[in-house]
């Protein structure tokens, strides 16, 4: 085993650590400002990014919504004419045959 002498007494640890307390308080004060600063401005430029994308997807969702509501009122529109021409072609055929009924019987 190595045996090392120690020089170092109890005052001169609570100063080493007093000096390594204060150093780090500086550097704390000198690098923790400008790091809030450039988070501060990394979280804007992420939320302003962000409220874009969602802004343009919301854009594209409106335009494809429309887009199929109409197609849809158009289809609508063009299946109600058909059933209209047969339910009218259904009531034609349907006074026709009972028209003819009384003559038949």
């Amino acid at each position: 085993m190595i045996n090392c002498e120690s020089n170092f007494t109890g005052r001169t640890v609570i100063i080493s650590m007093f000096v390594g307390a204060i150093v780090g308080a500086a550097a704390v004060l000198l690098l923790a400002p400008k790091a809030r600063r450039e988070s501060a401005e990394r979280i804007r430029e992420f939320s302003h990014d962000l409220k874009e994308r969602a802004s343009a997807t919301v854009d594209t969702a409106r335009e494809k919504i429309s887009s199929t509501v109409s197609r849809g009122r158009d289809l609508l529109d063009e299946e109600r004419s058909v059933i209209s021409s047969a339910v009218e072609a259904g009531k034609e055929a349907y006074a026709r045959r009972k028209a003819q009924a009384p003559a038949e019987g």
